[in-house]
This record gives C-alpha cells, sequence and structure tokens, in this order.
C-alpha cells in the first residue's frame, strides 16, 4: 500500500469501508478507499457529547451513520469517478441504492457538465441487502436544528421560527468566522459542527483528480439529520426556496438542442421530497427534514427579508467570502459575482435605495461594467450563472419593477433594460405579484404551515 499513487483513469473501484461513530467524543468516522490505496478518513465532531442514547435513538443513529457515511462520499467519488462502486462493511437495500444513485448523478450534473464528463451509465450502488423495515419513532421532542449560511434566506426562515415560537438551535458546519458572526446576531442557541476531510484528497487534486462542485446540502442535510438524532430534536430545517429546481439552461454551439444542469440540484425540491421521505422511512418516523422557504420564490423570500434590520450589518450571500479563512471580512460583498449581483437586485424593489445600498456599499445597478453579470441573471444573451440566484423571469421582473420606479429608472443597467431589453419581453410576463405567490410543494409539518401562512401574508 505504501507504494500505491492515485492514477485516475488507472482505478477500476470507489470502496465505502467502513463508519463509525463515538458517542463519548461526538465523532464519527467515515472512511473510504479507491482500489486497494489509503484509507481516506473523514471527521464529523457533533458538540454536546458525551451522548447517552437510549435503545430508540441508538436504532435510528445506525441507519443515519450509514447514510451519512454514503452522502459524503461524493467528495471523494468524484476524485475519479471508477466504473465500480463497492460497500465493504455493511450492505444496502434498493430504495437506498436508488436514493444515492440520484444524489450521486444529479448532484454532479454540474461537474459532469464542466469536465465533459457522462455520468448516466456510471453510477451503480450495490443493492444486496433486503428491503428494510419501516423505520420507528426515535422519542425526539419538538425542537429545530436549523441551518445557517449567513445569508438571507435562512435568517427569513429563523425569524419565521421565532414569530411562530418555535424552538430552534442555529446551526452550521465549519469555521467560517462570517456564518459565526451572524448566528451570534440571532440572540438564539447555537451549534457548530465540525467537518475535517481527508488530507489526501488535496494531494489528488494536485495528482490530476477530477475536481468540481459536489451537491453540499445533500451533504450538510445528512451531517444535520445525524446531529438532530443524537440531541433528541424532531426537526431538520433548510432555507431552500422553489427557484433552487430550476437550472440553467444551456443551449448547445448549433442551437438544436438545450441541457439543463441545476447548480443547486440538492437545494431544489427533487432531492428535498426524496432525501426527506428517505429519514422518515428509514432513520426516523418522527424525524422531520423540511426547507420552510420552499413554498416562495426568490423574491418572496427577498421581500420577507427586507422587513427585517436586524442583520444589515452581518449577513451576506456573497460566496467569495466563504472562501476566507480565519476572521470576519470586512467587505462582505465583493459586488462583481452572480450572488451579489442577484441579492442586490431581488431586494431593490422591496427596499429603500439608501438603505440596499448601504448595505452592499455601492450601488452595483449604476455600474456599466456588471452589465454582463446582469445579462446572465437576466438570461439575456447568456445562460443563468452555475450559482445559487433565482430564475430568469425573476430577475427580468425586478429590474422591470425598476423601471418605473424615479429612484432606479435613471441608474445605468435600469435604464439599458428599459431600452433595450423590455421591447423584446411580453409585458404580461413582466408583473412581480405573480411570482410572490405561495407554492403548495412542500415538506412543512401541516400543522406549522398552516401558522406559517398566515405570518407570511401577515
Amino acid at each position: 500500500m505504501s507504494n500505491w499513487t492515485f492514477q485516475r483513469d488507472a482505478i477500476d473501484a470507489f470502496r465505502f469501508v467502513r463508519c463509525d461513530f463515538d458517542p463519548i467524543t461526538g465523532t464519527a468516522r467515515l472512511v473510504y478507499a479507491f482500489d486497494d490505496g489509503p484509507e481516506l478518513v473523514e471527521t464529523i465532531t457533533v458538540p454536546g457529547a458525551p451522548f447517552e442514547l437510549d435503545d430508540a435513538r441508538a436504532a435510528a443513529v445506525e441507519p443515519a451513520l450509514r447514510l451519512l457515511h454514503l452522502v459524503a462520499g461524493v467528495s471523494y467519488y468524484k476524485a475519479a469517478v471508477p466504473p465500480k462502486i463497492l460497500i465493504d462493511s455493511y450492505a444496502i437495500d434498493a430504495a437506498t441504492a436508488g436514493l444515492m444513485e440520484t444524489i450521486y448523478l444529479n448532484g454532479l450534473g454540474e461537474f459532469a457538465y464542466r469536465n465533459g464528463l457522462d455520468l448516466h451509465d456510471r453510477i451503480r450502488f450495490p443493492a444486496d441487502a433486503e428491503d428494510a423495515a419501516s423505520a420507528a419513532s426515535a422519542g425526539l421532542r419538538e425542537h429545530a436544528l436549523v441551518a445557517i449560511g449567513g445569508g438571507k434566506d435562512s435568517l427569513v426562515s429563523i425569524e419565521a421560527l421565532r414569530a411562530l415560537g418555535i424552538g430552534q438551535t442555529v446551526t452550521w458546519i465549519g469555521g467560517s468566522q462570517l456564518i459565526k458572526a451572524c448566528a451570534e446576531r440571532t440572540g438564539l442557541p447555537t451549534l457548530n459542527i465540525g467537518r475535517a476531510l481527508a488530507p489526501q484528497l488535496f494531494e489528488f487534486n494536485r495528482q490530476g483528480a477530477w475536481n468540481g462542485h459536489i451537491p453540499v446540502t445533500a451533504v450538510n442535510s445528512a451531517i444535520l439529520v445525524l446531529a438532530a438524532l443524537l440531541r433528541g430534536v424532531d426537526q431538520v430545517v433548510f432555507s431552500n426556496e422553489r427557484s433552487a429546481s430550476y437550472g440553467s439552461l444551456i443551449r448547445s454551439e448549433d442551437g438544436q438542442t438545450t441541457t439543463e444542469v441545476n447548480h443547486q440540484w440538492s437545494k431544489g425540491w427533487a432531492f428535498e421530497s426524496a432525501f426527506g421521505d428517505y429519514v422518515a422511512r428509514h432513520v426516523a418516523a418522527d424525524l422531520n427534514y423540511y426547507s420552510l422557504l420552499r413554498p416562495l420564490s426568490e423574491l418572496a423570500v427577498a421581500r420577507q427579508f427586507a422587513r427585517i434590520d436586524h442583520y444589515d450589518a452581518w449577513f451576506s450571500s456573497c460566496n467569495r467570502n466563504f472562501h476566507i479563512l480565519g476572521e470576519r471580512p470586512v467587505n462582505r460583498w465583493c459586488g462583481v459575482c452572480p450572488k451579489c449581483h442577484f441579492v442586490f437586485l431581488a431586494l431593490a424593489p422591496f427596499m429603500p435605495k439608501a438603505r440596499l445600498v448601504g448595505i452592499f456599499g455601492r450601488n452595483l445597478l449604476d455600474d456599466p461594467a456588471q452589465t454582463a453579470g446582469y445579462d446572465a441573471l437576466l438570461e439575456y444573451h447568456d445562460h443563468k450563472p452555475f450559482e445559487c440566484v433565482g430564475e430568469g423571469i425573476e430577475s427580468r421582473a425586478a429590474m422591470a419593477a425598476l423601471v418605473d420606479r424615479a429612484e432606479w429608472r435613471e441608474d445605468a443597467l435600469v435604464k439599458r433594460f428599459a431600452e433595450e431589453i423590455r421591447p423584446r419581453l411580453e409585458s404580461a410576463d413582466l408583473g412581480v405579484e405573480p411570482l410572490l405567490v405561495l407554492d403548495a410543494q412542500h415538506r412543512i409539518p401541516a400543522p406549522l404551515w398552516e401558522r406559517l401562512r398566515a405570518h407570511l401574508a401577515a
């Protein structure tokens, strides 16, 4: 084994070697390997140990740990995408294999597109176990672990749950100082889960591994499911809106075919519904996994956020900030990435101009250098960026709303939209109000949904 070297195209199999959890330290160890190469060990550490688990919760932790092992393996599998997938220390049934194939194939969609790979007949998980019996209840108490990412969406969820009197713990994974500061700003109990990737993965990248986007939300969802069981709580809450279900439509060079590639597939409804149903049926019947914002469009979320000013100096949806290690960055918005472009545009119809410009430090819509970025959001001569941004119809409606407002209409990009782009569009497709209607497709528990709907309409 000491002579083993990573040779991407020569690797035959990716192995799920084993997984274990130590309730004394709160650390899960997820072990993988390529062929007979070195063990790749990832660790997940949940604060609050030692954990004393009764029989019902211990019975649920085992399938939750295996679910996490399988989902988190996507970070390593993608390095070589070998033709075989092997599970060494346990067997899975057809439902589990099917879920994993769905997550890997769709969650690696952008990765495959960018690397020119076709994974459709390549990802096959071995279904060697008989179908598992339906999961029992784990005796969980009513409380929510709410994932926070430092942006507007999770803060809308947190404040909605607070208003509805739902006990919650604000939860994040990793060492971002920006997220930590934002979480502490809520004044609620917090939970910072540690995740350490196997160090060899970075060496493999230097040696020519395939690299690219993975379904991070799927991995984080599996981590929070395990954490919820360890802490004995019955809800894992994310803040993914319905717009996340729609990808970028990419035309072929000849214009004859269109391919949809969804950068945020694991934030979409297809993932949420499949994963949430699996958790209830195979992990714990009383553990609810859902997105509180699923019925809302991005614009509807922006409208809700505009009603809250408590986080103006704290939140950031700029992904470039989350590449910075160490201290909380002074400038929370880079002002040039698709996330900055979109969040500025989405908030503009609902927020006084002075407040919005104060948050970002400048007016992005009066900067001609941002033209190409906004054209992509508008799907004008370009496709939607590979980023967690709203649909083109939302960007077009938001821009159209600004054309009719004196404080915005003279800004360079708003003026350009009015003169060059809006005449090419159907006026009936440019209304904001139809995009604010709540959708009925979600996994929010019924009693909570009735109260949430009234809160959002207030």
